[in-house]
Formats: structure tokens, sequence, C-alpha cells
């Protein structure tokens, strides 16, 4: 049985209607997803969520703030997991926290 998996990762430039694919594997169906910020990823989340994803995996430039974000956005429907650093390279060695709450 393949697992639903969406991977979102967060880029002041990206468009979600744009800057989107999805990966199918044997094992994982994976759709990926850039967003510009937390509430656009917020907004993907809950439509992903609502198309069958069941698990959802966040870029490291989600900070501790943002990943709760997104759990909380989808309700338990989706588990929420995450790629970390504590300052992400691609945004100028900062936490989204920092840039994008």
């Amino acid at each position: 049985m393949k697992v639903n998996a969406a991977f979102i990762f967060v880029a002041p430039e990206a468009d979600c209607k744009v800057h989107r694919t999805v990966l199918d594997t044997p094992v994982v169906n994976l759709t990926v997803v850039g967003v510009k910020n937390y509430s656009e990823a917020e907004t993907v989340a809950v439509e992903l969520v609502s198309q069958g994803i069941k698990a959802i995996e966040l870029c490291a430039g989600f900070g501790n703030e943002g990943i709760a974000l997104i759990s909380k956005a989808v309700r338990g429907k989706a588990s929420v997991g995450a790629v970390k650093f504590d300052h992400h390279p691609g945004l100028g060695f900062k936490s989204g926290d920092e840039l994008f709450k």
C-alpha cells in the first residue's frame, strides 16, 4: 500500500500554484509544494489533507512555531514532521519563525 505524503518547503519567492510536483514511487506518492510564508503553508496543508495526504514533512525553513501552526491546521488528519536547522542557510541563516510569523 502506497503512502500519500507531502513535502512543503518555504521560500519567499515560491508560488504554490506553480512550484509543485508529484513524485510517484513504488512506496510513496509524494507531493512537493513550495510556499512563500507560513500562512500559505497552512492553506496548502489543509488542501493537501483534503486530497488524501496522510503525512506532511516540512523543510528546515519552518521553525518550531511554523511546525506547530501546520500541525494545528491539519487537526490530526495527517502526521506532521520536519527537517530541522536552528538557522537555515537558504534563509540568510535565520529561522522561519523570525521571517514568517
